[in-house]
């Protein structure tokens, strides 16, 4: 997400950051230039305009008059711009009432909403310890109600059935009884969702706000539907009391426009946002790390985080172990440090949250995908666990059957032996635990071009952290 708009923001304050002086000329010639990435990344003109006043009030103020370096100055000032667009802060859902604090759901069909029902109650279930029942009021859509179950039993939280002969409100009512029967924390209701907006769906709706009087009112909306969603939103939002909004499919919008114009327009903050098709693609939306994001900054909270969360620790803890005990670093390490990798989002995910990626030109970034990665897996599920520990065993015949049976080619296989190599050079740097040694270790490998499939930033050196 955001990546059409990092590159464009990224290169035009990047010209700005070095300059001792800056003039009302080129200050405004480089607010030009990010009104134009913003329109292009489908934000609402409103909220372009609205952003570039306050962005150019405060950049001919003293806060950069007083500066030492007045393009950082200028950088600093979009940056928190940015985040007060977005929401100043993360917003917490509100949880704190007498059990079963009630989350209602709306959004247009299409949005993602059913997926994101059993998103949320993953996170509470997960993220909050909280026991958590979902209930689908859709008595419309064919397979609403059985849709909902089976992501529910994937997830692993409780169900409560319904069918399409109750009206919505009597399958809310009786929900709210059963999670009560059951002490359940969190009772979840997925509502009904229409092509567009009608009076309708906003009226059968706001009669389910009015019976069940939820804790929490959530708008979903699809992230790639760009300057849409802003319009969406304003129209839930004058007919339901909305306290949040959940962005989906983010993983798939490289413009953003959505999450800079929905909480400008509707006033509400985003408290999640999808990142993917997983039970676990649900984050909560912190501004000022999108802030940071989009500005080419990177996310490394975020980063940390992630890896608290999906890197098993007891495999990291035994390759450690190894690594200082002197053994060498096998390729079935390298495997499984892949998989960790993949269960991180896959490297894409991973460099968009390193700081100095976003200075990355297009031709850089666009070198490392995770198809190589996978390929790699590949190419190491054709070996025999013999060669997997030992691979300087491997010789031509040994070779012509791995990537015959992994239905690679022999550069593939060779470029994996050689990136083992370098990443084996590393670990022997870090069995000191000298993270300095590591990071030049890390330097000196090759860039894709090089045939590594490791990224580097211009020049041939890893990007400093």
């Amino acid at each position: 997400m955001f990546d059409n708009l990092t590159e464009r923001l990224s290169s035009t304050l990047r010209r700005l950051s070095g300059k001792a002086t800056l003039t009302d000329s080129n200050i405004q010639e480089a607010l030009r230039e990010v009104r134009r990435a913003l329109l292009e990344g489908d934000v609402a003109l409103p909220v372009v305009k609205d952003f570039i006043d306050r962005v150019s009030l405060r950049a001919a103020g003293q806060e950069v008059a007083k500066s030492l370096t007045p393009g950082q100055a200028i950088i600093k000032i979009v940056q928190t711009e940015l985040e007060i667009l977005l929401g100043s802060a993360n917003a917490e859902l509100d949880l704190k009432v007498t059990p079963p604090a009630i989350i209602l759901m709306a959004g247009l069909q299409g949005s993602g909403k059913t997926t994101t029902v059993a998103k949320l109650s993953n996170w509470l279930k997960k993220d909050k310890q909280k026991k958590v029942m979902v209930v689908s009021a859709d008595v419309y859509r064919p397979a609403a109600i059985e849709q909902l179950q089976t992501l529910a039993d994937e997830v692993g939280v409780e169900f409560f059935a319904s069918n399409t002969s109750q009206s919505p409100v009597d399958i809310a009512i009786a929900a709210v009884a059963e999670a009560k029967k059951k002490f359940i924390d969190v009772l979840i209701v997925d509502t009904a969702g229409r092509l567009a907006i009608d009076q309708e769906m906003m009226g059968e709706i706001s009669q389910l706000h009015q019976t069940l009087n939820p804790v929490e009112t959530m708008f979903v909306v699809d992230a790639m539907t760009g300057q849409d969603a802003a319009s969406t939103a304003k129209a839930f939002n004058e007919a339901l009391p909305l306290t949040g909004v959940i962005l989906t499919k983010a993983d798939g919008d490289a413009r953003g426009g959505a999450a800079l114009s929905v909480r400008h327009i509707t006033g509400k903050p985003i408290k999640f946002i999808g990142m993917g098709e997983k039970p676990d693609a649900l984050e909560p939306f912190y501004p000022d790390r999108i802030a940071s994001r989009i500005l080419g900054m990177g996310d490394v909270l975020s980063l940390i985080e992630e890896a608290e969360k999906k890197v098993d620790k007891q495999k990291a803890q035994k390759l450690a172990r190894k690594i200082k005990k002197g053994k060498g670093f096998d390729l079935e390490d390298f495997k499984e440090q892949l998989k960790q990798m993949q269960n991180m989002g896959g490297v894409t995910s991973i460099m968009d949250k390193i700081p100095g990626m976003g200075a990355l030109p297009p031709s850089g970034s666009g070198m490392v995908d995770d198809s190589q990665f996978r390929r790699m897996e590949v190419i190491i599920n054709s070996m025999t666990m013999r060669e997997r520990v030992n691979p300087e065993i491997l010789n031509g015949s040994r070779k012509r059957r791995i990537i015959q049976g992994s239905g690679t080619q022999i550069q593939d296989l060779n470029r994996l032996l050689k990136q083992h190599k370098q990443m084996q050079k590393v670990m022997k740097k870090m069995r000191g635990g000298n993270m300095a040694n590591m990071m030049r270790g890390l330097g000196g490998m090759q860039g894709p071009a090089g045939g590594s499939g490791f990224p580097t930033a211009p020049g041939g050196k890893f990007p400093r952290l």
